[in-house]
C-alpha cells in the first residue's frame, strides 16, 4: 500500500469516528395501553420504534431507545462505524502483507542441496 492511500485510509478513520455509533438497528411495532385502541385489533401496531443493541464490555447483550428526533443521525453513526471497520479491515490486510513481505525479504534462502548443473 503506497503511503498515500494509507494516510487516506487514517484520515477517513479519524473523520467517521466523529459520529460513529457503535451496534445494531432494530425497529419493533407495538400495542399501546389503550385497549380500545386499533392497535388491539386488526389495525396497525404503533411504530417503528428504533432500538440500538449491542454487545458491553462484559459480553452482555445490551441495548437503548433511540428517540425519533435522534434517529437520522443514529441510522448514520451506524453507518459511519460499519465504514470504520471496512477500512479497519484495509489497512489489517495491508499490514500483515508488508509484516510478511519484510520478513521474507530478510530471511535467507535455504539451499536446497540440488547440485547445480552448469
Amino acid at each position: 500500500m503506497r503511503a498515500d492511500q494509507r494516510r487516506k485510509l487514517l484520515g477517513d478513520i479519524a473523520k467517521l469516528a466523529q459520529h460513529a455509533v457503535f451496534g445494531t438497528i432494530s425497529e419493533t411495532y407495538r400495542t399501546c395501553g389503550n385497549p380500545g385502541c386499533r392497535c388491539h385489533g386488526s389495525g396497525p401496531k404503533h411504530g417503528p420504534h428504533m432500538y440500538i443493541s449491542y454487545r458491553s464490555a462484559e459480553g452482555k447483550t445490551a441495548g437503548y431507545y433511540v428517540p425519533a428526533a435522534a434517529q437520522v443521525e443514529v441510522r448514520s453513526g451506524v453507518q459511519a462505524w460499519q465504514d470504520i471497520q471496512q477500512r479497519l479491515r484495509d489497512l489489517a490486510e495491508e499490514n500483515r502483507k508488508h509484516i510478511l513481505e519484510a520478513a521474507r525479504a530478510t530471511v535467507p534462502r535455504k539451499a536446497t542441496g540440488r547440485k547445480r548443473s552448469t
